[in-house]
C-alpha cells in the first residue's frame, strides 16, 4: 500500500490491450479510470501518493498516452486525483472526492465500504427521503401513483429479501423522488441506489433469521402518499429507513462475527 508521497504501483499485472476482446477501444480511458479508482478507494493508493507518470502508466496499462490522460481527467473531475505542476498527479484527500457522483458510488461497490460509510449513506437518506415523501404526497398525480403501485406490485411478487426485488425497490424510491417535481432531489437517486445495493447484499449474506421483509413498510409509505397525507408519508418513510439501517447494521454485525 502506498503511503504519503510514495509512488503508486499500478493495479494491473497485465496490459489492458491483453483484454481487448472485452474492452472497447472507445472505452479504454473509462476502463483505466475504473481500475485506478478502485485502487484509490480500496486504499492501495493513499491520499498524497503520486501516480506513475504518463509514459510509465500508459505502457503498464497497454493503452495510448491519450487514453491514460483522459482517464486522469475523468478522475480529476470527480475529485479523486489532482494534477500539480512539476510534482505530477497525486491522489486527492478523501474530503475532496465527489462521493455523490454515480461513478464514485459505483466504484465503492468494487471495494466493500466501511460500516461508517454505509451508515452515512443512510443518514443522508434520512435527511432527504422523508421530506421527499411528504412533498410527493402533496404534488403527486395519478401517473405517479400508478408508477408507485407497479413498483410495489413487482416488489411484492419478487420478494424483498432477494436480489430480484432490488430493482423494484429502487423503482419505488425513485418514483417518490420524481413525484416531488424537484429535479435536484431526483438526481439523488444514485445515493439511494448505492445504499440499497449494499443493504441488500449485506442482508443476503446474513442468516435467514436476520432477514426481514420490508414490504409492509413500503406499503405504509404508499398508502400515505396515495391519500395525500404528507405528515404520515414523512413519518412512514423515516420509520422505513430507520428500520432498514438497523437491519443492515445487524446483518453486517452477524456477518463480521461469522468471519472471525
Amino acid at each position: 500500500m502506498a503511503r504519503g508521497t510514495e509512488a503508486v504501483a499500478l493495479p494491473l499485472g497485465t496490459s489492458v490491450m491483453g483484454e481487448s476482446a472485452t474492452v472497447s477501444m472507445r472505452r479504454l480511458h473509462g476502463y483505466v479510470a475504473h481500475r485506478l479508482a478502485v485502487s484509490i478507494i480500496g486504499g492501495d493508493a493513499a491520499p498524497g501518493s503520486v501516480l506513475p507518470n504518463e509514459e510509465q502508466a500508459s505502457s503498464a496499462f497497454g493503452v495510448s498516452r491519450t487514453a491514460y490522460r483522459e482517464a486522469i481527467r475523468m478522475l480529476a473531475a470527480k475529485g479523486l486525483v489532482e494534477a500539480q505542476p512539476k510534482t505530477g498527479t497525486r491522489v486527492a484527500q478523501r474530503s475532496r472526492w465527489n462521493l455523490l457522483d454515480p461513478d464514485v458510488l459505483g466504484w465503492h461497490f468494487e471495494v466493500e465500504p466501511s460500516p461508517t460509510f454505509i451508515s452515512s449513506l443512510f443518514e443522508l437518506r434520512l435527511i432527504v427521503e422523508p421530506a421527499a415523501a411528504a412533498m410527493a404526497a402533496e404534488r403527486r398525480d395519478d401517473g405517479d401513483i400508478a408508477d408507485l403501485a407497479e413498483a410495489l406490485s413487482r416488489f411484492a411478487a419478487l420478494g424483498t429479501t432477494r436480489p430480484e426485488g432490488l430493482e423494484a425497490d429502487l423503482a419505488f424510491h425513485t418514483a417518490i423522488l420524481r413525484a416531488t417535481r424537484n429535479e435536484p432531489l431526483t438526481a439523488l437517486s444514485s445515493v439511494i441506489n448505492a445504499a440499497l445495493h449494499w443493504s441488500v447484499r449485506i442482508k443476503l449474506d446474513a442468516p435467514e433469521d436476520v432477514r426481514r421483509d420490508s414490504l409492509g413498510d413500503h406499503q405504509a409509505v404508499f398508502d400515505a402518499i396515495a391519500r395525500r397525507d404528507s405528515a404520515s408519508a414523512r413519518a412512514r418513510m423515516a420509520a422505513l429507513l430507520e428500520q432498514a439501517l438497523a437491519d443492515t447494521m445487524r446483518a453486517l454485525s452477524v456477518r463480521a462475527g461469522a468471519a472471525v
